[in-house]
């Protein structure tokens, strides 16, 4: 009987141009399990895979300018999570009196939840922007999200009372007479916030 347990090879490293494909499918695959319901399921299913793949890739090889960070997580070779983050100057609306840091995307493949692979990736992201001057983190969740608000707070991230609306796209009415124009489905979003 052997002593040692054996682990997978789990990591985390800045993304390359070849994991643009691999970031997409985990964002749309893991978009689609957990916002569903409060997104729409047909939202989801329309998103156009290219154009995602196409953003990733440019966010990878050409990011706006220093502080902007895609990371990704890896089960040996494979990469099932991403992180991207994005710096924030001082200012007086800013959160905190500091320049800081908003978690833009965090998403691990359904797959591999729960296996750490979030918790290394938030860790990697305080650790580059505390080495960038950072003094705060910010990160949006949507409204039914029980799971990242779960995680942002045992991460030590708070809600600070900042809530903003995002349209994600025209719905018919069903209480609307047939050929009336569809209304837009806004979903609302929470800031947290946390000193790092």
């Amino acid at each position: 009987m052997s002593l040692f347990r054996e682990q997978a090879d789990v990591s985390v490293r800045p993304a390359v141009a070849d994991d643009a494909d691999a970031v997409a499918d985990v964002q749309l695959g893991a978009w689609r399990v957990t916002h569903a319901d409060t997104v729409g399921a047909d939202v989801l299913t329309g998103l156009d895979r290219d154009a995602v793949q196409a953003q990733w890739a440019a966010a990878i090889t050409r990011p706006p300018g220093p502080g902007y960070r895609v990371l990704v997580a890896c089960e040996g070779a494979t990469v099932v999570g991403l992180a991207a983050v994005a710096p924030l100057p001082a200012s007086p609306q800013a959160p905190l009196d500091a320049p800081g840091g908003e978690l833009v995307a965090l998403e691990v493949s359904p797959s591999s939840r729960r296996s750490g692979h979030g918790s290394r990736l938030l860790t990697a992201v305080v650790d580059g922007l505390r080495q960038d001057g950072a003094g705060y983190l910010t990160a949006w969740v949507l409204d039914g999200d029980s799971a990242r608000a779960q995680f942002l707070r045992s991460a030590g991230l708070g809600p600070d009372g900042t809530v903003r609306e995002l349209a994600t796209g025209p719905v018919a009415d069903p209480g609307a007479p047939d050929g009336s124009p569809a209304v837009e489905r806004t979903v609302a979003e929470h800031r947290w916030t946390a000193a790092i």
